[in-house]
């Protein structure tokens, strides 16, 4: 499972015309659900994502987590973060979850989250959306369960 979060000081996702989230300060997280995660991988990903201290303290520097800065996750399923671009023009998605496990365990993340107490708002799965976020700092990080939590 792989989050790619990048801090925010607004964020919203748009399907077919109307705004689905909409978020002031916080995190925006791209989720990508790979062929081998399970939702083993769900609770250590989201201890991770709201402890993680990446908001400014009073003296600017990073030591707040999201939690403590009272922000808000703007959350969108990205298969294509299992992207494999190594061989030739196409990327493969051989290591992407198929459509119906990643519904299941994206739509799992985002009880897990909203179970923190933080706002959650989130795109449409399988939809195509349009994102529009100002990335403050900018802060953008990679969570990823295999790394995290050992190799599958």
């Amino acid at each position: 499972m792989r989050f790619l979060l990048q801090r925010v000081s607004r964020a919203s996702v748009t399907v077919s015309g109307q705004i689905t989230g909409c978020i002031g300060k916080g995190l925006v997280v791209l989720i990508g659900i790979g062929e081998s995660d399970s939702e083993n991988d769900v609770p250590g990903m989201i201890s991770k994502l709201v402890n993680l201290r990446i908001f400014p303290d009073a003296e600017g520097k990073m030591n707040l987590s999201i939690l403590q800065a009272e922000g808000a996750l703007l959350l969108i399923s990205q298969f294509t973060l299992y992207g494999d671009c190594r061989r030739g023009r196409r990327p493969g998605f051989d290591k992407a979850a198929s459509p119906e496990t990643a519904r299941q365990l994206y739509e799992f993340v985002v009880r897990c989250a909203r179970d923190t107490g933080l706002r959650v708002e989130t795109g449409v799965f399988r939809e195509h959306m349009d994102v529009e976020l100002v990335n403050d700092g900018p802060v953008t990080l990679m969570l990823d369960s295999a790394e995290l939590f050992g190799v599958k």
